[in-house]
């Protein structure tokens, strides 16, 4: 046999499933070389993170040879004494994203389903054919998830239904009320995932991120992140509370060293500067709704939104749609996220920056929309 037809090599093949996951790519965060940057790509804070949790971060430097606590006993009591919660019922994670996956791999297997809209997080569908279940996508009503919808969609294989609320990257919520009559609709042995991430920055009186559901339910969990309005992307620290058996399963699942020292004593101390959190949710409330009017009297359409973000629908002419417009923000050195991958291919998420940030997006917008070069 010649070289030319020898067979090729024996090789280890992944397990099915695993290359129909198309791996998660972030949006990018660099503009046109020579111009400021705006980065308002990734649904990170303008403020950055709360003073005491920098100081709390150097203050680990100098142990940095010790393992951190596998359990994060002192991260997960001082989110319970946030919220009025028992930290038994709490696991800490490397982001909420670590959290969904392994809740998602204590779950689902070969064979089951999970649940999400059409528009929600990407990870869902990553986690579930990682696991080696199947995703089944749902239909949204106006952009925001539609509770009769996901319910037609359970079958007996169904093991989790996902809830981003609110949805990213949509900004949209379901209330309460709504959230309560999803879950009633369930079976028992179904678990519903609160993905509230953005759940700080709401500010309406028909919205709960999940807490007391918890409290009362078997089948209900909820996770939290740090990256968002406590500005620790960069320590990758998540949260997720649900019923004690629940929390058991994923502590079975999870690495024993998931969340750094770093990381928890930055969590301890961002959670306890309460100014801090009311000084960020302050600054986007006004300018989510400075960006979103602004927008709109540009003739765009921005679909309402509760989180730190607007999803900014372009106009389907040529040369004015998301593709465009995305590279002439570029060239103007503002970065904001393409979503085709979302199902939208003509939109693009702009976070809520700095004022200046703000300006200068709504500025250049008005400028691509006038037909300036």
């Amino acid at each position: 046999m010649t070289a030319a037809t020898a067979r090729p090599a024996s090789r280890p093949t992944p397990r099915p499933g695993v290359l129909a996951i198309e791996a998660y790519v972030p949006g990018r965060s660099k503009a046109a070389p020579g111009v400021k940057l705006f980065k308002l790509s990734s649904n990170e804070t303008p403020l950055g993170p709360s003073p005491q949790a920098i100081a709390a971060y150097h203050g680990v430097a100098d142990k940095l040879e010790l393992y951190p606590d596998g359990a994060s006993t002192e991260l997960r009591e001082a989110i319970a004494g946030a919220y009025g919660l028992n930290p038994a019922n709490i696991v800490c994670g490397n982001g909420s994203d670590d959290l969904l996956e392994l809740v998602t791999h204590a779950y689902i297997g070969p064979g089951d389903e999970g649940v999400f809209t059409e528009h929600g997080f990407l990870v869902y569908r990553i986690a579930i054919l990682a696991a080696g279940g199947t995703p089944v996508v749902v239909p949204e009503t106006g952009f925001t998830a539609d509770v009769d919808a996901i319910l037609a969609a359970v079958t007996p294989r169904t093991k989790i239904v996902f809830l981003a609320n609110p949805n990213n990257p949509t900004g949209t919520y379901l209330p309460i009320t709504e959230v309560k009559r999803l879950h009633a609709g369930l079976p028992p042995e179904v678990l519903l995932v609160l993905d509230a991430a953005y759940a700080e920055y709401v500010r309406r009186n028909d919205y709960e991120a999940g807490i007391e559901l918890i409290g009362a339910s078997e089948n209900v969990v909820m996770t939290r992140t740090f990256s968002k309005i406590h500005g620790l992307a960069a320590l990758r620290i998540g949260w997720l509370y649900g019923p004690a058996h629940v929390v058991d399963a994923v502590n079975r699942v999870r690495g024993p060293f998931n969340v750094s020292a770093a990381s928890i004593a930055a969590g301890v101390a961002a959670i306890g500067d309460k100014g801090f959190m009311e000084a960020a949710v302050a600054h986007n409330s006004h300018w989510l709704e400075v960006v979103t009017t602004e927008l709109a009297a540009l003739g765009l359409t921005v679909t309402p939104s509760v989180g730190n973000f607007v999803l900014i629908h372009l106009p389907e002419a040529a040369g004015k749609d998301a593709a465009a417009a995305d590279e002439f923000l570029v060239s103007r050195g503002i970065v904001l996220r393409r979503v085709a991958a979302y199902g939208l291919p003509n939109a693009l998420r702009m976070t809520i920056g700095s004022e200046e940030a703000n300006r200068a997006t709504i500025a250049a917008f008005a400028e691509f929309l006038g037909g300036a070069r």
